[in-house]
């Protein structure tokens, strides 16, 4: 049962059952003001805690900001850039979140705390003050009226009018006074339902709009959360890769650790102990150093180095090297010691002590000793896994009919290409295949080979060529768009190399990149999207030439690059580039890799040449500037470099890495372009060469032999190996140069002597 109501009639009666029902008004009001003090306080507490809140909140924001990830290697993937700025847009994402919320709780003082403790103060205190007058006036009224009628009858008739009229008015002032409080006793009573509930309505509004906002934010980044989330998954898989990478290079290292020792042609540089004499009687000691050793200027950097005081650095020291010598054990009590004689201390002898015997070769050979010097270790797939696949007719046809087969056999088995076949199974096919007598076998008809088999069989063949698809000379090119630059921009500069590409190379590139366009086609059914093929397919296609961690964090940008290819094979291969800039790679100035100083004279691989080769000659001897601009830059450009086992076993090449390569072999086969037939012999052990003779190159011969008196410019810089050879720096002029009877070299004077010259370290002038 609720409140009765009071009724104005009641007013003049004021019966006790009506002083009830005004009782039971009160207490209602009474618990209303209880209410809303109550709501107010636990109002502040909230908006206090949601201070709190949001504080930490952007807190939390700022931290996320302001972290940045490091990464390896000199540029990021789009992938990683995408991860980096992640806490960035995070942090951005929180603060709009919280710029709402502070919003929600300025909004929550105006609409719900301000109306109600307006509505407290003003209604409900109203109602108070009318309540003390309707008592103030009770007790006047009820105290006259008890005088009135404690009034002798004996007291004179004026008196008692008198006495009548003061009673009357206080008795209307009275009941004037009940109808007023009763009056507001029951509007208050109908106000509060809404005068209460409309602040609340406003509240929870103000509460769903923060919410509606915040769905609108979260909405707006569900674009870039399924982006950051398919960014994630790709650097994942590329990570997986590398780290196989990474742990296999390590192992091998393990196993063999000299063989990768970093040497170059310029510096060699380790940890050395230099003996330190004191005066008699504290007699010398030990220092360890970390040394550089600068062989054109023979000049040694030393740096103290103490790892045991938390790797402090002490300052360099360089000294100049005039000799070098071997000290015996017999002469001083220490192993692996050498006696340094120092220029620009005459007379002085400095005593330097290797770590290993193996360190101390390596030492000997970089100062001037004749000690063999390891080499970076190449990869050699073909050796290692005993495979003599090559990119000849037989690979060719083999590549044909393994994509025929995954095509019409297996499209849309589930992890087609990262599924691999049992290894037994997968060399024995490949065997069978890239030979000659036995390659008939229909893989697509055969149910003898299982799908896994023959995808890992085409992977391992082009893992095992000799060079990678895409060219040891033309890796670094590649690389250097997919590490910078607009999407348009990375599509044209592929687009240019892949043209640079030998012919079959690049033949067998296109068929297999319209056959992985075709299984990503199918990527609902396989799962292989092209970014998973790009991480299956980035190593197998492309790798540097030298095998190192560096190299290894380049796998993302073979990933790429590899993408690239995929996604957009009908442009690439189909049409010819419209323009190419200049390559980014071209003019880095980093020496062509050399044969390894245990080669004899003997047994120097020939160069090969391309048929631009007699008209760039043609143009020097006529004086006149080279044909195109390429020619004159040492263009990186090749020609098809296909031929027979055979013939390959006969001719070595000599692989270059930013250094143009003259390049089609001359091993006689046909590499579906016109071929200078030139001389190619293989020397003995004798030294005799089988040469065969025609007529283009006694025409060569006769040519060369009239260039004189003609000028050449170091590009890169070259330490002499033989005493025929010339040393010499970047940008240093050969005088009275001529084309040397021994293919890819030139002849020249500098300084006044004359010796050889590697063809692919000058440019002519």
């Amino acid at each position: 049962m609720g409140l009765h109501p009071l009724e104005f009639s009641e007013c003049y009666l004021d019966s006790p059952s009506f002083r009830e029902k005004i009782k039971a008004h009160e207490a209602e009001l009474d618990k209303t003001n209880r209410f809303i003090k109550e709501l107010y306080k636990d109002g502040k507490n909230l908006i206090n805690a949601t201070k709190q809140l949001g504080m930490a909140q952007r807190k939390f924001a700022q931290c996320l900001g302001e972290f940045q990830f490091e990464y390896i290697g000199d540029a990021k993937t789009d992938d990683e850039k995408c991860i980096d700025d992640s806490l960035q847009e995070f942090s951005a994402f929180l603060k709009n979140l919280e710029d709402q919320r502070e919003l929600m709780m300025s909004n929550i003082t105006e609409t719900l705390m301000k109306p109600l403790e307006k509505f407290r103060k003003e209604q409900l205190g109203a109602v108070r003050a009318e309540r003390k007058k309707y008592e103030k006036e009770t007790e006047k009224y009820y105290s006259s009226l008890e005088k009135l009628l404690n009034m002798s009858a004996k007291k004179k008739e004026p008196q008692l009018q008198e006495a009548d009229t003061q009673v009357e008015v206080l008795r209307q002032h009275f009941q004037e006074e009940s109808l007023d409080y009763v009056c507001k006793l029951q509007e208050i009573q109908e106000r509060k339902k809404f005068e209460c509930v409309e602040p609340m309505l406003a509240f929870f509004q103000t509460v769903f709009t923060f919410y509606h906002q915040g769905f609108e934010l979260a909405k707006d980044f569900d674009h870039y959360k399924r982006e950051l989330q398919i960014n994630i998954q790709n650097t994942r898989n590329r990570f997986e890769g590398t780290r196989s990478e990474v742990y296999e290079l390590m192992k091998r290292i393990r196993e063999t650790p000299q063989e990768y020792r970093q040497t170059s042609p310029i510096s060699f540089e380790g940890y050395l102990y230099v003996q330190e004499k004191r005066p008699p009687p504290f007699g010398s000691s030990w220092v360890k150093r970390y040394c550089t050793f600068v062989k054109e200027q023979k000049i040694l950097h030393m740096v103290t180095f103490d790892h045991r005081s938390g790797g402090k650095i002490g300052e360099t020291e360089s000294i100049t090297l005039k000799s070098c010598v071997l000290k015996m054990a017999d002469v001083l009590d220490r192993r692996f010691c050498l006696d340094l004689d120092i220029t620009d201390r005459p007379g002085t002898v400095l005593t330097v002590q290797a770590l290993s015997e193996d360190d101390h070769k390596f030492w000997i050979q970089a100062m001037g000793g004749k000690e063999p010097i390891g080499r970076y270790l190449m990869r050699t797939y073909s050796k290692e896994r005993g495979i003599d696949a090559q990119l000849d007719d037989v690979g060719l046809s083999f590549v044909k009919n393994s994509i025929s087969a995954i095509e019409k056999r297996g499209i849309n088995d589930q992890g087609l290409y990262r599924i691999v076949g049992v290894r037994g199974k997968v060399q024995k096919l490949l065997s069978l295949m890239i030979d000659e007598k036995s390659n008939e076998v229909d893989l697509s008809a055969s149910e003898d080979w299982d799908v896994k088999t023959i995808t890992s069989a085409l992977k391992l063949y082009l893992r095992s060529l000799p060079e990678p698809l895409m060219t040891y000379e033309l890796y670094k090119e590649f690389i250097s768009p997919a590490k910078g630059g607009s999407p348009e921009s990375r599509i044209q500069a592929v687009h240019c190399l892949v043209h640079k590409l030998p012919e079959r190379n690049r033949q067998v590139l296109g068929l297999l990149m319209k056959h992985l366009a075709n299984v990503a086609a199918h990527s609902k059914q396989n799962l292989m999207t092209v970014a998973n093929l790009g991480v299956v397919f980035g190593p197998t296609l492309m790798r540097p030439e030298e095998e190192t961690v560096a190299a290894i964090m380049d796998l993302k940008f073979q990933n790429i690059v590899v993408e690239i290819l995929i996604e957009h094979n009908e442009k690439i291969f189909t049409d010819a580039p419209e323009s190419c800039p200049l390559s980014p790679a071209a003019p880095v100035f980093s020496a062509p890799t050399r044969q390894s100083k245990k080669m004899s004279r003997q047994n120097r691989p020939l160069a090969v040449y391309n048929p631009q080769a007699l008209d760039i000659q043609n143009a020097v001897g006529d004086g006149s500037s080279p044909a195109t601009d390429e020619a004159s830059m040492g263009s990186n450009e090749s020609v098809s470099s296909q031929s027979s086992s055979a013939s390959a076993s006969e001719v070595n090449t000599e692989k270059t890495d930013h250094a143009p390569l003259n390049a089609s072999l001359c091993s006689g086969s046909n590499s579906g372009s016109t071929t200078v037939a030139a001389s190619c012999s293989t020397p003995g052990a004798s030294g005799e060469s089988q040469t065969t003779p025609t007529k283009a190159t006694s025409d060569k011969e006769k040519q060369e032999e009239s260039v004189t008196s003609r000028k050449a410019k170091a590009v890169y810089p070259c330490e002499a190996e033989h005493d025929s050879e010339l040393s010499f720096q970047a940008g240093a002029i050969f005088n009275a140069v001529t084309q040397s009877r021994e293919p890819g070299w030139l002849e020249g004077e500098l300084e006044g002597k004359r010796g050889l010259i590697p063809e692919n370290y000058v440019e002519m002038l």
